[in-house]
């Protein structure tokens, strides 16, 4: 079912139905609520189960949370917050898992010190807790949650799995009642996707009351079905659809030297410093690579030209501290350009990044949209992507991506 008419979904104040605490925070850190956000909270506010449908940098996934923050914040206020797992954030990204814990430390902080300026009543006002519960999360922080859970908890498909098959972790998501389920088109026609639904349906079995269910994503076809399958078997799910296309500034970027099967020396470097004159004109600047091994050796090879603390790789290979560290790196300013494969896909607070530049092509219309959009990761910014095909092949291939992208 729709869930509103977008014709009327401009309300007359849509953060009269939050605790003052949570309006008056959203009200400091943004101008206005996005479209998608009054949609969505009309729904959400309602307990319906909702398909959020939106582009890059609308806000939905702060349309998702506020609903469950303002709820934890009125039983902290009205002092009936235990410490009990209320909300499920489910990611099939591990790294954006990470990014989204620290998301919500901003408001969760920010609401906190309006309901509490002073800092005198820490004891009569229990600050929310959010954890993240990954396949990198330690034993001894995995075994201290199940004994102290965190309000929100912040996992993945595979690590639901896990928690809902130990008893420390059934006894935590006992008490769950919303889940956040994010980029829900990533698992929903794979056999990952089916392994979730199974998870969602035995964690509906575990609560008292089946959890309300949100579904987020950017891309989703067709969108009925993808509701049916977030909803339980039988349950109305609202839909809540602002479209996926947004805007974009994209092109081609050609070496003089003309294209060959494969690449000689001549046109790498020309592929070089174009990429090195675009990163000059950026603040930061993502590029985006189909190997690990051309991601390293593109980073070497920036490096050399740009600073050795210019440039840095980003792959599935590194270790955990070594990713996570070039992307603080990238979201403090202090590193120029960062060269990834499809481990930064998703994983990183996007809204510092100016560029997208991709180096051959993705392979797939989607994944050339999905990459681009993490620049101009704001309301109201345009994403800014170029694609640098590597071989004659690869430019055809290019063409018609560019072209089936705009359609």
């Amino acid at each position: 079912m729709n869930g509103t008419n977008p014709a009327d979904w401009r309300q007359a104040d849509p953060l009269q139905r939050f605790h003052p605490a949570v309006a008056a925070w959203f009200r400091d850190a943004f101008a206005a609520p996005t479209e998608i956000q009054e949609r969505a909270w009309a729904q959400i506010g309602d307990g319906r189960h909702t398909l959020i449908a939106a582009p890059t940098g609308s806000g939905k996934t702060l349309a998702a949370f506020l609903s469950a923050i303002d709820g934890l914040v009125r039983r902290s206020v009205d002092g009936s917050l235990t410490e009990a797992t209320s909300v499920l954030y489910v990611s099939p990204l591990k790294a954006l898992s990470n990014d989204i814990h620290r998301n919500l430390e901003q408001p969760l902080a920010g609401i906190h010190r309006l309901l509490d300026p002073a800092g005198s009543s820490e004891e009569a006002l229990a600050p929310i807790r959010a954890m993240v519960r990954t396949g990198d999360t330690p034993s001894g922080a995995r075994t201290a949650m199940t004994r102290r859970p965190p309000h929100i908890l912040v996992t993945t498909p595979e690590s639901l799995y896990l928690l809902l098959t130990a008893d420390g972790g059934r006894r935590m998501l006992r008490t769950v009642e919303t889940v956040i389920v994010d980029e829900i088109h990533a698992v929903v026609g794979s056999k990952r996707g089916s392994h979730l639904a199974l998870s969602l349906e035995r964690l509906q079995a575990l609560t008292p009351a089946p959890p309300r269910r949100i579904g987020l994503s950017a891309t989703q076809k067709p969108i009925e079905r993808v509701a049916e399958y977030l909803a339980p078997a039988g349950d109305p799910c609202a839909i809540v659809d602002v479209g996926h296309r947004r805007r974009m500034d994209t092109a081609l970027e050609l070496p003089d030297s003309p294209l060959a099967a494969v690449m000689s020396n001549e046109v790498w470097e020309e592929i070089y410093a174009r990429l090195c004159e675009l990163i000059d004109r950026h603040r930061t600047t993502l590029i985006f690579v189909n190997t690990r091994r051309m991601a390293e050796r593109s980073a070497h090879e920036l490096s050399e030209r740009l600073g050795p603390d210019a440039v840095a790789a980003h792959h599935g290979s590194m270790s955990k501290e070594t990713r996570m560290d070039a992307e603080r790196r990238l979201k403090q300013g202090s590193l120029r350009a960062l060269v990834a494969t499809a481990s930064l896909e998703l994983g990183i607070d996007i809204g510092s990044v100016d560029l997208v530049c991709q180096l051959g092509s993705p392979r797939s219309i989607m994944a050339f949209l999905q990459r681009v959009g993490r620049s101009g990761h704001a309301v109201g910014a345009t994403p800014k992507g170029r694609l640098f095909p590597l071989s004659r092949d690869d430019l055809v291939e290019g063409c018609a991506l560019l072209a089936s992208a705009a359609r």
